[in-house]
């Protein structure tokens, strides 16, 4: 029981390191919580819609041409034990239940995307049904100006608890790889944060957006307010 305790610790412990690692409160107008609360459907449109304006803007992506997971890094980066994709469960599901060897053995996800509840449990074939979702799918990213990222920014990319949520894992497979302009959220009153959300890892990151992109994101984000 001890042992579970101090891993439940330390896994608190390394989400808060994450967070001031790589920043994910630097603006805590569209942040005013880690994980995320589908309940919640109003942020401030000010700073995200002046973020949008501030990113570039192409015709179009970039050709996936050399894309490869292995180039935002090998899997989920390790701290102290404990991979990525286990801090943010922890960070998103309600009442975690961790094993000593740091991993999520089962949870609550109030699922962001759709709106749903649903019981995780690690096992063959239940882990799937909630799966970790790269707010910018990282093939989107390599098109909008991560090539031009150091291959240790692109794994920073790929391990952001800014660019991470727990989701529904069907609804991260329709998702795929698509921008703003090609997949929203079906569970509306969440489109602001996951909008916001992108835009900020954008603008972090350095990247651009697509005409059609840009246009999808300002008409959500100006209903927000």
């Amino acid at each position: 029981m001890a042992s579970r305790y101090r891993t439940r610790r330390l896994i608190g412990a390394l989400i808060i390191l994450l967070v001031s690692v790589f920043g994910l409160l630097t603006n805590p107008q569209l942040y005013e919580q880690t994980a995320p609360t589908p309940q919640t459907s109003q942020v401030s449109d000010s700073p995200a819609l002046e973020e949008l304006a501030n990113l570039p803007v192409k015709k179009g992506k970039a050709p996936k041409t050399g894309y490869d997971r292995t180039q935002f890094g090998n899997g989920w980066t390790t701290t102290q034990g404990c991979d990525t994709r286990n801090i943010i469960l922890h960070r998103d599901l309600k009442n975690p239940v961790v094993d000593e060897g740091c991993k999520v053995v089962s949870g609550t996800l109030h699922d962001p995307y759709t709106g749903k509840t649903i019981l995780f449990q690690r096992g063959a074939g239940t882990s799937q049904l909630v799966q970790i979702d790269h707010v910018v799918a990282l093939s989107n990213a390599w098109q909008t100006g991560a090539q031009q990222l150091r291959p240790d920014q692109r794994e920073e990319l790929a391990n952001d608890p800014l660019n991470l949520l727990a989701v529904d894992g069907a609804a991260n497979q329709q998702k795929s790889d698509g921008d703003a302009a090609t997949w929203l959220p079906a569970n509306k009153p969440f489109r602001c944060q996951y909008v916001a959300r992108q835009v900020s890892v954008k603008k972090k990151y350095n990247l651009w957006v697509t005409t059609p992109e840009k246009e999808t994101a300002q008409r959500v984000l100006m209903r927000c307010a």
